[in-house]
């Protein structure tokens, strides 16, 4: 197994050995490219560390050469973007206390948005596939009662207009399924900080509420109650992924992805326990591609891909602190925070480009 330190060694080794980052992005400026070729056309957008120690959200290109840059005041976490529009929200990882919104096609930026004193953000969000309206996860201070905030977007402003509650603690990833329906990653973990206080009691869920008034709609549990569900993906087929981070015991091989289809229950993903090891207790970001489902583990330093149809792991591969993963031209971009940027084939073929950008652990996919 993996541990932080041994993470961190292998990371700055990477960075020695190849990684080298542009003058824009050690020192953070805005605007990272103010004179685009015809061949730079933004791809992938995804939150992002840099050497100077700062934190960045970035526009970039599907080789991962920065665009745009817009800072932020502290590590940001996931990125929600409008399929109607060009705005998208950077989100302060948990507990956080800002979203950034930015237009992705030009860079520019609004006001950061600050979470008001009894509430903080969980990492995430999602628009309403009109583009009007933005989803987020966030809780209550004290409780980590769930709360997903509805934003109200209007001219380039998010306003709260409402908040949809007793769903759940500690609510991580909410993803649109359809036009109607969220489903939300419910945690179950109750914290101060990041200190977790109920891991004897957590009720982790996989929770499906309507879009329109937050009636709970569906929800769908796992037996193990250490497995907290965090990260989501819908699949092409319209069913929903989720990733887990397991809170049990360490070395316990605990199946990390789980797949549901609704009116169902959740069917674990098939590894052997000396594989599930292999990614650390933890699974970051997941996307689906002609039948097969791509998941990536930055604690583990690797990734996986599965066949949807068995639920079956096929290979595991190596890649140092792998983060985010989306499609493009009917190949998985893969994401690192060694700045490496691979493009898998459902084959498993590969090639790699080498990124000035060190991504964190998600990023999306522009149309």
């Amino acid at each position: 197994m993996v541990t932080n330190s041994t993470r961190r060694r292998l990371l700055k080794a990477a960075l020695a050995s190849g990684c080298c980052l542009s003058l824009n992005a050690v020192l953070g400026c805005q605007a990272v490219s103010s004179s685009r070729t015809s061949s730079q056309q933004a791809a992938i957008v995804g939150c992002s560390r840099t050497l100077a120690g700062g934190y960045a959200v970035v526009v970039a290109d599907q080789q991962g050469q920065p665009l745009y840059q817009v800072d932020l005041p502290a590590r940001g976490h996931g990125v929600a973007v409008q399929k109607q529009g060009d705005l998208a929200v950077a989100f302060a990882r948990r507990p956080g206390h800002f979203m950034q919104l930015f237009n992705y096609r030009t860079g520019e930026s609004a006001p950061l948005l600050s979470a008001s004193n009894d509430r903080y953000f969980y990492g995430h969000g999602a628009f309403s596939s009109d583009g009007q309206w933005l989803y987020t996860t966030e809780g209550e201070r004290g409780t980590s009662q769930g709360i997903i905030g509805v934003y109200r977007v209007e001219a380039n402003k998010l306003t709260k207009v409402k908040e949809y509650t007793n769903f759940g603690i500690g609510p991580h990833e909410v993803v649109l399924v359809d036009d109607n329906t969220l489903a939300v990653g419910v945690g179950g973990v109750h914290t101060q900080g990041r200190t977790p206080l109920n891991l004897a009691t957590m009720q982790p869920a996989l929770v499906y509420l309507d879009a329109n008034n937050g009636a709970i709609l569906e929800q769908a549990v796992l037996p193990d109650k250490k497995l907290s569900i965090r990260h989501l993906s819908v699949t092409e087929s319209g069913d929903v992924v989720c990733g887990q981070q397991y809170r049990g015991e360490p070395e316990h091989g605990a199946p990390l992805v789980a797949i549901h289809k609704r009116g169902q229950p959740l069917k674990s993903l098939i590894a052997d326990d000396e594989e599930w090891l292999r990614f650390n207790h933890y699974i970051a970001s997941i996307s689906s591609l002609d039948g097969y489902l791509l998941a990536t583990s930055p604690r583990g330093n690797c990734y996986g891909i599965w066949r949807e149809s068995d639920i079956k792991l096929i290979e595991i591969q190596p890649l140092i602190d792998a983060s985010g993963v989306g499609v493009i031209n009917n190949q998985w971009l893969v994401g690192s925070g060694s700045g490496t940027v691979l493009s898998v084939s459902q084959g498993g073929h590969k090639s790699t480009s080498k990124s000035p950008v060190l991504w964190d652990n998600h990023w999306s996919v522009l149309a």
